[in-house]
């Protein structure tokens, strides 16, 4: 066979093998989804993430015909459950419920990272921000921000403040703040949110930015004292108590997200379907009662919005990290 007639026989074969996989394809897209989902959680069961993961899953179950499962997979921060889903096949099957660690503070605190927070995954939606909150124990002679901030910048070695760990949202926002409202306060990490607020309501120390949820039964009991909370709106389960950045730090704002991505290339019809279904999730009235019982805010979004919104909070922590001199393994 002359090599002429063999190139010409090997292009017809490659065309129709790419046009039977754009079909496959697109059948694909079309008929999606004819199993399970797998919804990964990167952090443990029971966290908010969580929580918000099985809320949208069983209303997203509802509206696709098959089954959304969560499964839960901890490990380095988020990293291990949103790496399995970075290297999964891009056929909208395997999703993650993705969070500003996952996809902000990770890949700009860690030296490395098993996967590409932009170029390895295809956005779905923004479904949910959980606001932070500033507390202190009552004993500390400060009732609002303003005096908070008075205390620190008359005694900058005096005070510090915990967090649910080193490189976490939470100990973020108290970077943030430091930077914001120039002051200073020394920070100490614990294992987890439960046993720093054990010791802010015994005041082993005196401050704490928490996630809201976790803090609204010791606020309410008065074990706490809640003197802001960290998004740019009040929290409309608390709406006494003001923003940081109605309280003398203008433009501060942090929070804790969730959002749903999927492999890099997933096609575009996938993507729009399970947008589609996460958003009529955020939608139903029980789902909205139930992300209010612990103070998410309901967003939903575009895929290009959840892009974007990634893009900017890694530009807008990236500061932050570096003037932190924050750098873990």
């Amino acid at each position: 066979m002359a090599f002429s007639d063999m190139t010409r026989r090997m292009s017809l074969a490659l065309g129709l093998g790419l046009l039977a996989a754009a079909t496959a394809t697109a059948a694909s897209a079309e008929t999606f989804p004819d199993r399970s989902i797998t919804m990964i959680v990167p952090f443990a069961a029971g966290g908010s993430t969580d929580v918000v993961a099985r809320i949208v899953a069983q209303k997203m179950s509802e509206d696709l015909g098959q089954q959304v499962i969560v499964q839960n997979v901890a490990g380095a921060g988020g990293n291990l459950g949103a790496g399995n889903v970075a290297r999964a096949a891009p056929d909208g099957y395997t999703i993650l419920m993705g969070t500003v660690a996952t996809h902000a503070l990770n890949p700009l605190i860690l030296k490395s990272t098993p996967y590409d927070a932009e170029k390895d995954f295809s956005p779905i939606s923004l479904l949910v921000v959980v606001p932070n909150v500033l507390v202190v124990n009552p004993e500390l002679p400060a009732k609002n921000v303003e005096e908070l901030v008075a205390l620190l910048k008359a005694d900058p070695d005096k005070y510090s403040y915990a967090s649910s760990g080193n490189g976490t949202p939470l100990h973020l926002s108290g970077e943030l703040f430091k930077s914001m409202a120039g002051v200073d306060m020394q920070h100490i990490p614990y294992k987890g949110a439960g046993p720093a607020l054990n010791d802010v309501i015994g005041n082993q120390v005196p401050i704490m930015f928490d996630n809201l949820p976790s803090s609204s039964s010791h606020i309410k009991a008065g074990t706490l004292r809640a003197l802001a909370v960290t998004t740019a709106k009040r929290a409309p389960s608390f709406p006494d108590i003001p923003t940081i950045a109605e309280s003398g730090i203008p433009g501060y704002e942090t929070y804790t997200w969730n959002a749903l991505f999927a492999p890099a290339n997933t096609p575009a019809d996938v993507v729009a379907r399970l947008n589609i279904s996460a958003n009529k999730a955020l939608g139903d009235p029980a789902v909205a009662e139930r992300m209010k019982e612990f103070s998410a805010t309901i967003v939903g979004s575009t895929p290009e919005e959840l892009g974007a919104h990634v893009k900017a909070e890694l530009a807008k922590w990236k500061p932050v990290v570096d003037g932190a001199h924050i750098q873990m393994e």
